[in-house]
């Protein structure tokens, strides 16, 4: 259309430049006449000449009519082209805005002409103006890269190439030229079409990887595969029973950080360089499985190991290995000749006497034809009997050989064919005896034979005296054995009857000992002048050094009936130290000596009580013999477990003490201490506690400059509960005893006193009875209300504590919290009481022992009350 428009207007152009020179020659002959007229012109030759001029003024002025008819009709023509035109060109618009891709138009330079409002959209939507000159699709591109619009390109093909956008969306870009050298582009949004491909796609790969995956699990070996980056990519179940992950634990893990945890190798074999070399590797697991560890090498750098177990075949192995070696040690060390040969009569087996006594080195007849081993004459005197064996034959004979030095020997050979399971005879067993020996004794004893008899009768009466006197000894010894049981048992007896004996005396001495205690605890709440507070405080160091006598000597006893058993449990070592560390910085005021403390958040496990006893005594013995410096108690960690020590500054140990000290009734020096009475019994005793809880004591020491003691204790798990501070438990809570109703039963009247009144100064309620029967009679024992009962163990008439409590228990509605007051420490009694909820307490009584137990039960505070349990044993 635009093409007819253009001829239209060249010839209306042209028709209109020779009208303009038409016009021109016309003119030009009118002014030519006008002019002819003034002169000499012949008139009718004007005349004529006027008419020709006029005939073709109107042959020239039809044509120009004709042609200004033309040009109308062509205008007329002209304009319905371009209303066409127009109509054309509206309804290229509206079917380019019809379609639903983006469109664009780019002239043979690239450069943007068109596009529809889908394409501006894309663009525009995200501020990228589509007015600037010289747009061309690379211009577009990069500025919606440099706006973030384009996250991905992906490389073209003849569909065109595609963008990702930065929404998520797809878009396809095909490009075809125009006729004049331009490029007509269609953005295609493919969004719906590439999540349907990628959802067919994963599709398909997660079918192939539940495949894959199926055929990985039903293999033999276990499998683990890695990519270059060292990410896990596949793995199967038996990998996971080999290397103890958990399926969660290794799926997208990179292997790294998995190498330390896993007890088989993870990493490539030979790894190491951009391609290590393949390897092979045999480990043998914690449960004591050999697997055979291969990697392999995949071309995209990454690689893949397998796990095979080989656990039957590398024992079958062994034990083929070990058979080996039991057999050639067994061989070898008969002095029987043993060699294999083929049926081909080389050599495949020889013993180490054979190689001797042929004169061979070790293994050189391997391979070698059996002729080389002996002269010529003698293999052919040998051939019969190996030709009888290679038919299947055994054969035993004598025959004579030389042996390497040359010498004659008469020797017994025996050939034992070696039969396939086709029958087939595939070698012979050999087996040589020398017995040339064998044969002249058996000259010598035909010789003697005659005189035998006479010999054998005179050895005979000499053994017959001998043995009557052998008998007697043996007689003597078991009387003498008899006496030596008979000794030890009574000794047993003796030792048994001890420890009765220091058990009974322990409980009637610790009986007012624990009345003293409560009566000290009583009067020390009075006020009173400082000489009479005095003599009170030199009382209850001499209540202690009596418990502490008392104490050490059944400990002593119990230690070496071996009745002690350690009751062992993980707690922090803190709970132990802390209060031992603060109970001798107390006991150092005052003197000379600085007693340091190092914290340790490590948890042991050991009996609590016994290891207190004894870094106590450590502690003690470290005070004793420090007039003056240091002492540091801590603890250091090492491989085998938590090491306990104690260092001081003090006189040292000398060389040859070293191992006297731990022996009872030992003491280093003959000073006593001023205000306690000392036995030499505490190293004794850490050496004894040492023992059963089956830990090491260790001594460094330098005389003049100091001593390290040190116990070593393992480990152990951390609780989630740790006993609190007894004095702050004590000082927080003591207000719950204003009131409580006590009852107190104790067959010792003097006790019950001494109980009664400590118990009133601390604000409770206090019924004492000496009895059941007497505390029925004080109250009503089923009904009356009550907070706390406190019970002796031992009763009259063979009543316990442990029956009282049940017996008063049984008939209430709500059991009454109950402590068993006792001089027995023996473990049974320790068990009946927690079986049955019940706290014990050991005779004598410490005053704040008693009361922070008591806070402890009536507070219903569930931290471990006992001191015992975190160290606490010593009472202060």
């Amino acid at each position: 259309m635009a093409e007819k428009d253009l001829s239209l207007e060249q010839q209306l152009a042209a028709l209109k430049e020779e009208n303009a020179r038409q016009k021109k020659m016309i003119d030009s002959l009118v002014k030519r006449v006008e002019q002819g007229g003034s002169g000499q012109v012949d008139a009718w030759g004007a005349f004529q000449h006027s008419v020709v001029l006029a005939d073709q003024v109107r042959e020239k002025t039809e044509e120009l009519n004709h042609a200004l008819h033309s040009i109308e009709s062509t205008n007329r023509q002209l304009t319905q082209a371009n209303q066409h035109a127009e109509q054309a060109h509206q309804r290229f618009i509206d079917a380019i805005e019809s379609i639903s891709d983006g469109f664009a138009l780019y002239d043979p330079n690239r450069e943007l002409v068109y596009s529809n409002s889908r394409f501006q959209r894309y663009w525009q939507d995200n501020a990228i103006s589509l007015n600037a000159p010289s747009l061309t699709p690379e211009k577009i591109q990069q500025l919606a890269k440099d706006r973030g619009l384009i996250v991905r390109e992906v490389p073209g093909n003849r569909n065109g190439h595609t963008l990702k956008l930065q929404n998520g969306r797809w878009l396809q870009i095909k490009e075809r030229r125009t006729s004049d050298g331009g490029v007509v582009m269609l953005y295609s949004d493919i969004t719906q079409l590439k999540l349907a491909e990628t959802a067919r796609f994963e599709a398909a790969m997660a079918e192939k990887s539940r495949i894959l995956q199926n055929m990985v699990d039903n293999l033999s070996q276990g499998v683990l595969m890695v990519s270059e980056s060292g990410e896990v990519q596949v793995f199967n179940q038996r990998f996971l029973d080999m290397s103890g992950f958990e399926q969660s634990r290794l799926i997208g893990a990179q292997i790294e950080p998995l190498t330390e945890e896993s007890p088989v190798t993870l990493w490539r074999i030979g790894r190491g360089g951009i391609r290590p070399p393949e390897g092979i590797r045999v480990q043998t697991l914690p449960d004591g499985r050999v697997i055979e560890v291969r990697s392999h090498a995949m071309e995209d750098q990454g690689y893949v190991n397998t796990y095979t177990d080989i656990t039957q075949r590398y024992l079958d192995a062994k034990e083929l290995r070990e058979t080996e070696q039991w057999l050639r040690l067994i061989t070898d060390n008969v002095p029987a000749l043993i060699a294999y040969v083929g049926d081909d009569l080389h050599y495949q087996f020889t013993n180490r006497a054979y190689d001797e006594w042929y004169g061979f080195p070790r293994g050189e007849l391997i391979g070698k034809h059996i002729s080389v081993s002996r002269r010529s004459s003698t293999f052919e005197a040998l051939r019969p009997y190996v030709e009888r064996a290679l038919d299947g034959e055994s054969v035993v004979f004598e025959i004579e050989e030389f042996n390497a030095s040359g010498d004659a020997r008469y020797v017994v050979k025996s050939y034992v064919p070696n039969q396939a399971s086709n029958g087939n005879i595939t070698g012979l067993f050999v087996l040589n005896w020398d017995i040339t020996e064998r044969k002249q004794n058996a000259e010598e004893l035909e010789q003697a034979y005659q005189t035998m008899e006479l010999r054998v009768q005179e050895r005979t009466a000499q053994l017959q005296t001998l043995n009557d006197q052998l008998q007697d000894e043996v007689e003597e010894r078991r009387v003498i054995q008899e006496r030596l049981l008979e000794t030890k048992k009574e000794a047993e007896r003796a030792n048994l009857s001890k420890t009765k004996f220091l058990a009974a005396i322990s409980h009637d001495l610790l009986q007012p000992l624990n009345a003293a205690q409560l009566y000290l605890g009583s009067l020390l709440s009075h006020r009173m002048s400082p000489s009479a507070r005095k003599l009170v405080s030199s009382l209850a160091h001499s209540l202690e050094d009596v418990e502490s006598l008392i104490t050490t000597l059944v400990d002593i006893s119990k230690l070496d009936a071996g009745v002690v058993r350690a009751d062992k449990q993980s707690f922090p070592v803190s709970d132990l130290l802390d209060n031992i560390a603060d109970d001798f910085s107390h006991a150092a005021e005052g003197t000379s000596v600085e007693v340091r403390y190092v914290h340790s958040s490590s948890y042991i496990y050991t009996d609590s009580q016994l290891l207190a006893r004894i870094v106590r005594n450590l502690m003690t013995n470290a005070l004793r013999y420090t007039p003056s410096g240091k002492i540091l108690l801590g603890s250091r960690r090492c491989k085998e477990g938590l090491r306990i020590e104690v260092l001081d500054t003090g006189v040292g140990i000398p060389e040859d003490k070293k191992n006297e000290i731990f022996q009872e009734f030992k003491r280093l020096t003959a000073k006593q201490d001023e205000s306690h009475t000392q036995l030499g019994l505490g190293l004794a005793i850490v050496d004894k506690i040492a023992s059963v809880l089956g830990h090491t004591v260790t001594v460094d020491s330098m005389p003049g400059e100091g001593s390290r003691f040190s116990v070593l204790v393992p480990y152990g798990r951390p609780e989630t509960q740790s006993a609190r501070n007894v004095e702050s438990l004590v000082s927080d809570n003591s207000v719950v005893l204003q009131g409580a109703r006590v009852w107190v039963i104790d067959n010792d009247p003097n006790i019950c006193r001494a109980m009664e009144e400590l118990l009133q100064r601390w604000g409770c309620e206090v019924t004492c009875a000496g009895s059941l029967e007497e505390l029925q009679i004080s109250c009503d024992t089923v009904q009356s209300p009550v907070e706390l009962l406190i019970a002796d163990y031992h009763l009259d008439n063979g009543m316990t504590g442990l029956s009282l409590a049940k017996s008063i228990n049984q008939q209430r509605m709500q059991k009454v919290p109950t402590v068993i007051v006792t001089a027995n420490r023996s473990e049974e009694l320790q068990h009946q009481a927690r079986d049955c909820g019940y706290l014990v307490m050991h005779k004598p009584v410490s005053p704040m022992r008693l009361k922070m137990t008591m806070v402890h039960l009536l507070t219903g505070d569930q931290a471990d009350p006992t001191p015992a349990r975190v160290g606490a044993s010593h009472n202060r």
